[in-house]
């Protein structure tokens, strides 16, 4: 049965291209639109699609407020359209906050290498979301962290990847293991799970932290910007040339590379990457393997949500020099592509739960 789809924008041309480029696949079928978000929540409570993709700025009602409503009278994923700029990246953000899911720029083929990657890619995301139960995101969890409710609960795997019961968090001691770096991974749902967990990191968090998250450049220094409002730690985009600290955590600039380099006093190094070979900008692969090679044993590395597998050939490596990998579990997981692709190869020691991925690696690097 196809994924029923509603396309919300307040532009006729963008509501049409939208619906030829979803229809154009047999497991989709955009079945209305709406031009604004008082119809957007009108249609949702009437005709229940499966899956929502929403401009953030229209009349009438905004697509902020129109998510709003949606997840508090009936949840269903959405995706969220906006504009490339930083208002339009800060406005995408608290969507987000709100209950949307995941996002693509309006202008789509500037994160793809053509016309039809793009295609690719949305009709990918609109599938992969409207996949998932929606009941668990009828609460937003990455609200700043004096609002939080995060659920504290274990929660058995469904994967057969791990045999072994999982025990309550407050029951897992740390390892012992000597941590020099965390690197922390993640595409589609990856804000929204970056904010619960760095939110909750204490101002005196002992190690640096490199943040890759499949976005583009210009939604990068607005994510950047509000992480760091919200966290006690500092965040910051990642500068090239420039010395890790503890206590900082910083996230790859969208559209480039993020290398860690030296050993000592390892530095940064963002670089333009034209190679047709590499698929993602940043990759999680790649920031990975410069970390393996740089901190050897000393890597905490956590692969969050997001399609895929990029980070598994570079937890692979990791995993060879003797560092640690965790997963995000699946049932927390807005996709579970990329966890799924590391714990399949054997890499992964945990599959945790998002809201229990903080105080997890509080308690192992021995800061709480």
């Amino acid at each position: 049965m196809a994924i029923k789809v509603l396309v919300v924008d307040d532009s006729s041309f963008f509501r049409r291209r939208v619906t030829e480029i979803l229809n154009q696949d047999p497991e989709l079928e955009v079945i209305d639109t709406a031009n604004n978000g008082k119809e957007a929540v009108e249609k949702a409570a009437k005709i229940k699609p499966d899956v929502i993709t929403m401009d953030v700025e229209m009349p009438v009602l905004d697509g902020i407020s129109a998510v709003k409503q949606i997840m508090k009278a009936s949840p269903i994923p959405i995706l969220m359209f906006s504009s490339l700029t930083h208002h339009g990246a800060s406005a995408t953000f608290d969507a987000l906050d709100a209950g949307a899911l995941d996002f693509l720029p309006k202008k789509f083929e500037d994160i793809a290498r053509d016309k039809e990657e793009a295609i690719r890619l949305l009709q990918q995301k609109v599938k992969e979301i409207g996949r998932r139960r929606i009941s668990r995101f009828s609460r937003p969890i990455a609200a700043p962290i004096e609002k939080q409710n995060l659920r504290k609960t274990s929660v058995a795997s469904s994967s057969n990847d791990f045999n072994v019961q999982r025990k309550k968090t407050s029951d897992i001691r740390a390892s012992g293991k000597k941590y020099k770096l965390v690197a922390i991974g993640t595409s589609t749902g990856g804000p929204v799970a970056l904010q619960s967990i760095l939110t909750q990191l204490p101002s005196n968090f002992p190690h640096p932290i490199l943040l890759i998250q499949h976005m583009p450049a210009a939604f990068t220094p607005a994510f950047a910007i509000r992480l760091n409002t919200l966290c006690k730690i500092k965040v910051k985009e990642a500068e090239n040339g420039e010395t890790l600290k503890p206590g900082v955590a910083y996230l790859a600039p969208g559209g480039k590379q993020m290398l860690v380099e030296g050993r000592g006093a390892q530095k940064i190094r963002i670089y333009e990457d034209d190679g047709a070979r590499v698929t993602y900008k940043p990759s999680v692969d790649i920031t990975f393997a410069s970390a393996a090679k740089s901190y050897n044993d000393s890597v905490l590395a956590v692969v969050l949500t997001g399609m895929g597998a990029d980070g598994r050939d570079g937890a692979r490596l990791l995993k060879q020099a003797g560092s640690k990998i965790w997963v995000q579990d699946e049932k927390t997981c807005v996709v579970y592509g990329m966890p799924q692709a590391v714990a399949n190869a054997g890499l992964a020691e945990a599959n945790i739960p998002l809201p229990d991925v903080a105080t997890r690696i509080v308690r192992e690097v021995g800061c709480g």
